[in-house]
């Protein structure tokens, strides 16, 4: 089997702190660090079209919702408060990537569309992350993929 850094952290602090129960670093510092090179890979796949890794997730959510949606569901989606989802929109629309538009039941609200720019844009950087992302699951097979999503899946239902 391969080593990587955490083993060699492991040992560190088993040796500095041999009553610590250090298990939890097996499998967390590498998620934490796997995070780090996936931001990586996201940001350069981003910046190969065009976008800012916020860019990509407004645009995307639009996208993958295939009609236009309030800001107030791009809030949700995101996870960012309403003033910076404000700011997001005004840069987006200056960039020509959405628009907004009155909302047909609801004066009070508009809605954001994406422009064909913006589908162009969000699916360069889609098709590129996947392609990163592909490089990066070569090593395992779909069943080992399968078992790795259902266990990160219940990892993160209990966070």
């Amino acid at each position: 089997m391969h080593r990587d850094v955490v083993d060699t952290i492991m040992e560190q602090w088993s040796g500095a702190r041999p009553e610590a129960d250090i298990s939890p670093l097996a499998v967390l510092s590498r998620i934490m660090r796997l995070g780090k090179r996936l931001n990586l890979a996201r940001a350069s796949a981003f910046a190969h079209a065009g976008l800012e890794p916020w860019e990509f997730d407004v645009l995307s959510a639009l996208r993958r919702a295939g009609q236009p949606l309030t800001p107030t569901r791009l809030i949700e989606e995101t996870m960012v408060t309403s003033g910076t989802m404000t700011n997001r929109l005004s840069g987006l629309s200056e960039r020509g990537l959405i628009t907004r538009v009155a909302h047909q039941t609801d004066r009070r609200s508009m809605l954001v569309e994406v422009t064909d720019k913006g589908i162009d844009r969000v699916d360069t950087a889609l098709d590129t992350l996947l392609s990163a992302e592909q490089r990066i699951l070569a090593r395992l097979d779909d069943d080992e993929r399968e078992t790795l999503a259902t266990l990160l899946r219940k990892l993160s239902a209990g966070v």
